[in-house]
């Protein structure tokens, strides 16, 4: 094959290549595109041999990337989406969208939340690949290459561009056998002599809570025998009658309304409404614009008060 029909089929290669990154090795990789794992290693070789840059370290197991695949990876991710946004724009048929989505939430909400929505996303739009990652830290959507976040909490960075797809807060609340137990605090302060569930999240100062009662906004610092960073944890353990939590609504509503959970603290909340968060290097995408439109629908449905 002569050099020139080999950076022509770049954009098919660079695919390819994605493939088994996201497949975790040649031979898923030549399942899901339907050709054989020698042809997949091949295209990967000519790839590697177009940009002049080893991308990945090959075991018999599993293939990881190095630090050239890792920025070969990010720059794919762009290039490619912005060649099918502009097929996308240029046909004008949203109806037939196509292309990639990276997107990432954090866990809990993107578990619960999220995926349930990306299903139908995904049948009404078969022809648009989506990835979801989950995680229970700060992510930096930029370096890390993702298209959208869909993100609980009003904590959003200045470089990104949001969109507020619905209205949402935390708020305190504990089993009804805790506070038979221990008493239900009628102010603040007194939650200082109670076992308060500690999550870390994200960025947020580790057991300090920081609450809106009305237009005044206050802070306490509270503590107890159990914290975690992940939220489903404190969650089983506030059911467990541990404990006190200041949890999303999202989360709580329906053990609220189930009698499981109940609220104190009553005038209190914190503001936690969920955001579409992108980077401005796809601000004008049509895929994207279509996505949050879907969200912001989508998730209207969960009636947050």
């Amino acid at each position: 094959m002569n050099t020139k029909r080999e950076q022509s089929l770049l954009p098919d290669d660079l695919r390819v290549f994605l493939t088994v990154i996201r497949k975790n090795g040649f031979n898923h990789a030549a399942e899901a595109l339907g050709y054989s794992p020698a042809y997949v290693s091949k295209r990967v070789s000519i790839l590697e041999a177009t940009l002049g840059a080893r991308l990945l370290h090959r075991t018999t197991r599993k293939v990881a990337l190095t630090d050239e695949g890792e920025r070969v990876r990010i720059w794919a991710a762009r290039f490619l989406g912005d060649m099918d946004d502009f097929i996308s724009e240029l046909t004008d048929s949203r109806q037939q969208l196509r292309g990639s989505l990276h997107m990432c939430s954090s866990f809990g909400f993107g578990r619960n939340h999220v995926a349930p929505a990306i299903t139908t996303l995904s049948q009404r739009y078969p022809k648009l690949e989506i990835r979801l990652d989950v995680f229970d830290r700060v992510v930096d959507i930029v370096n890390e290459g993702f298209d959208l976040e869909i993100r609980v909490g009003d904590d959003l960075p200045n470089q990104l561009l949001g969109k507020k797809l619905v209205s949402n807060r935390r708020v305190l609340c504990a089993t009804p056998d805790y506070l038979e137990r221990r008493g239900t605090p009628q102010t603040l302060d007194e939650l200082a002599a109670h076992d308060c569930l500690v999550l870390k999240e994200r960025n947020n100062a580790f057991g300090v809570w920081n609450l809106t009662r009305g237009d005044q906004q206050e802070t306490v610092r509270v503590s107890g025998p159990l914290s975690s960073n992940n939220g489903e944890i404190v969650l089983r353990w506030a059911l467990s009658g541990s404990g006190i939590i200041l949890r999303s609504l999202w989360d709580v509503k329906p053990l609220l309304e189930s009698g499981q959970l109940v609220q104190v603290l009553t005038d209190y909340s914190q503001s936690a409404n969920v955001w579409a968060v992108y980077p401005t290097r796809v601000s004008q995408s049509a895929k994207l614009r279509v996505c949050i439109e879907f969200f912001e629908q989508h998730f209207r449905e969960l009636s947050l008060g």
